[in-house]
């Protein structure tokens, strides 16, 4: 198995591969960004050259860091079981709306607040609600000959470079002040996401996946060592090449574009708190840990810090409407 990583080890950044509990350096000059600007075929070969030149360091000797600087982040929301437990917590309805099953959807999220396995995650200002979400999430490579845009789903499979767990952290009483003004999230979704351990290349799933495309792997999620939540992976609404190519209908996805696959069913504790018709379990408090696993990929694991304390909502002003200036002055003296 080929895992692709970034770790600190006395007091530097490095980046390559992992295999059988060591690590093995590229070279000063690479990164995990140059690995997917060269494309999977290529990485693979880089991968087995440095398994027999590198030398070679214990996992156990290094602090692993998030695998990669994505350029951006687009996350989906592709669990239908999620959708209807979620719409029941934040909106108070039931069902899921048509609009779900006519084409996917996604939201772009913050990269640069992109957090590596065993950091502490601070609750962010306002927020008394903090939740998890337990996902997966393809990596984009380089395929030789295309520009990432208007892929068809077969097309799309191939830009997939590997997988990564991905937690997208959720303060859900800002996210449901936000959605009310029909836009969003904001707040409350873009203060971190954990991503790691590491990027597992899509080849060690070849032959995986079932007719339709989809990978029946098994997700799980844990608060405090009590289990949470199951799912399969295969229980999207689409497969990512599906939602690879439809981000990249009338616009682009390239190297180092990350994907989030959505909340997998009973991924996360505002989902249970629709069903269950209040906050049980209850949200994420300083000290909980968040464990994620998931099948063929990894484990990732967050302790949840303190709570920043400060005033940064800003009421906006009634404003009179006018469609001209009042008076005769105009901009620099007057008119």
């Amino acid at each position: 198995m080929v895992k692709v990583a970034r770790w600190s080890s006395s007091g530097e950044t490095k980046a390559g591969f992992i295999r059988d509990g060591n690590c093995y350096a590229l070279p000063a000059d690479g990164d995990v960004n140059t690995l997917l600007a060269a494309g999977l075929t290529d990485t693979l070969i880089t991968a087995e050259r440095l398994f027999q030149q590198s030398p070679a360091v214990p996992l156990t000797e290094v602090t692993l860091l998030a695998p990669l600087v994505p350029a951006s982040i687009r996350d989906f929301v592709a669990f239908e079981e999620h959708v209807e437990g979620v719409r029941k917590s934040i909106d108070g309805a039931a069902g899921v709306v048509p609009e779900w099953y006519e084409a996917p959807t996604f939201y772009f999220t913050n990269p640069h607040t992109v957090r590596a396995t065993g950091e502490t995650i601070g609750i962010p200002v306002g927020c008394t609600e903090l939740d998890f979400e337990t996902e997966v999430a393809a990596v984009i490579g380089f395929v030789p000959g295309s520009d990432g845009r208007n892929l068809s789903a077969s097309e799309a499979a191939d830009h997939i470079f590997g997988y990564a767990v991905f937690n997208d952290w959720s303060a859900r009483d800002l996210q449901r002040r936000e959605m009310r003004v029909s836009l969003g999230p904001c707040k409350g979704k873009d203060f971190a996401s954990t991503l790691g351990p590491w990027i597992v290349t899509a080849d060690e799933f070849e032959g995986f996946h079932d007719p339709e495309g989809f990978l029946p792997i098994s997700m799980a999620v844990e608060v405090n060592g009590q289990h949470i939540g199951q799912d399969l992976l295969s229980n999207m609404g689409w497969p990512f090449a599906e939602l690879i190519a439809y981000a990249s209908r009338d616009s682009v996805v390239r190297p180092g574009d990350v994907l989030g696959s959505g909340t997998c069913g009973s991924g996360c504790l505002a989902e249970l708190w629709g069903r269950n018709g209040d906050k049980t379990p209850p949200p994420l408090q300083p000290g909980d840990t968040v464990r994620m696993s998931v099948e063929g990929i990894g484990t990732i694991e967050n302790t949840v810090g303190a709570r920043r304390e400060a005033v940064t909502r800003v009421p906006a002003r009634q404003r009179p409407r006018n469609r001209s200036r009042q008076g005769n002055a105009g901009v620099g003296g007057a008119l």
